[in-house]
């Protein structure tokens, strides 16, 4: 007779369900964040963040967008040049890296970010903030910054 095998906990948790509580969550945010912001600004939650990514970097390059988002440079590159054929974004030559460009926003890639701000974090806050008191949000995104840590230590030494 077989032993049933029993699944990793922590704390008492199983680790199963925490990782697809944690996938499910982020993809009913992206979705619901997503739908505001195409719906109200025309934009893409997917263009949203290397939007942001480039306003918040001095002298953005693709490689910058790749790291602060977790995803590969190539898929950026990609993504950067639908956000540049639309408008929203330009390449210039970096001064300090000729195998690289420098991403600025446009006139027009600035104005869509501005606007799309307020709905963004409107629909952070009412589904997120208003889903827990202060100090448990506090708490959940100390754990979140924790795990994304450990898994890029972690990364870095294989």
């Amino acid at each position: 007779m077989e032993a049933e095998v029993t699944p990793p906990t922590l704390s008492g948790v199983q680790l199963a369900t925490l990782f697809s509580d944690l996938v499910r969550l982020e993809t009913e945010l992206w979705d619901l964040i997503d739908r505001r912001l195409r719906r109200d600004h025309d934009l893409p939650l997917s263009w949203f963040e290397p939007l942001l990514v480039m306003d918040r970097v001095s002298n953005c390059r693709v490689a910058d967008i790749a790291e602060m988002l977790s995803i590969t440079v190539g898929g950026t590159s990609k993504l950067v040049d639908r956000i540049e054929r639309a408008g929203l974004c330009s390449r210039s030559p970096n001064p300090d890296d000729a195998r690289s460009s420098v991403l600025a926003l446009t006139r027009t890639g600035r104005r869509r970010l501005d606007a799309a701000r307020g709905s963004f974090e409107d629909e952070l806050e009412a589904r997120l903030g208003a889903a827990l008191a202060p100090e448990r949000l506090d708490s959940l995104a100390s754990t979140v910054r924790d795990v994304r840590q450990h898994i890029a230590n972690r990364r870095a030494s294989t």
